[in-house]
């Protein structure tokens, strides 16, 4: 799904200045952001799920390693590949299973990329973490980034809660919970409200 244009972009930002000043002072610093995307595929979901809880340098060197590995990152590619070879570029053991359950819906025809890009955001996001390995975070990130929702959001990310404790001038930073209730006054821009607050950090 293409990114929304600078229109869509500039009406969103400026609706959600008006609504948190917090937001505000990122888009009088950044202005438009830097849409990130990424293609629909077991490749961006995998990605994702490779870095979920552990340092970007990290998760780089580990799916570096993947990538070498297998050459492109395919869902037949992980489930023929020697598990414990694999297993050896960095992964943990849940994630490498995490990584087949997600391969398995693919192949089976349980994720389907084009039928989600379809759907609306609530029911994609059912299919998303309906299957083992797909939390929360991981389906409003591969929602936003590669299907293009603008009102998806990974509320538990932790850059996001400190780019807006440090914004609104907070001691400390909203729990998860709290700061998914505070993004209710951004809807329905919210995966605008996250890109404004990742190019600020």
């Amino acid at each position: 799904m293409p990114e929304p244009s600078a229109n869509t972009l500039r009406d969103a930002c400026e609706t959600l200045a008006t609504r948190d000043p917090a937001l505000a002072a990122a888009f009088e610093k950044v202005d438009l952001p830097n849409w990130r995307t990424t293609e629909a595929s077991y490749a961006s979901l995998a990605r994702i799920v490779v870095y979920q809880l552990i340092s970007t340098k990290a998760a780089d060197a580990i799916w570096g390693r993947i990538q070498e590995r297998l050459g492109e990152v395919t869902a037949q590619a992980v489930l023929k590949d020697d598990q414990e070879r694999l297993r050896a570029c960095g992964l943990s053991r849940p994630k490498l299973g995490h990584l087949n359950a997600i391969a398995e819906a693919v192949l089976d025809g349980t994720l389907d990329f084009a039928a989600l890009g379809q759907a609306p955001i609530d029911e994609a996001r059912k299919t998303l973490i309906g299957v083992r390995g797909i939390g929360l975070w991981t389906a409003d990130t591969f929602l936003m980034n590669a299907l293009g929702h603008l009102d998806a959001f990974p509320s538990g990310d932790v850059g996001l809660i400190e780019a807006y404790r440090q914004l609104s001038g907070a001691e400390r930073r909203l729990s998860a919970k709290a700061f998914s209730q505070q993004a209710e006054v951004w809807r329905p821009w919210r995966a605008v409200a996250a890109h404004l607050l990742y190019d600020w950090y």
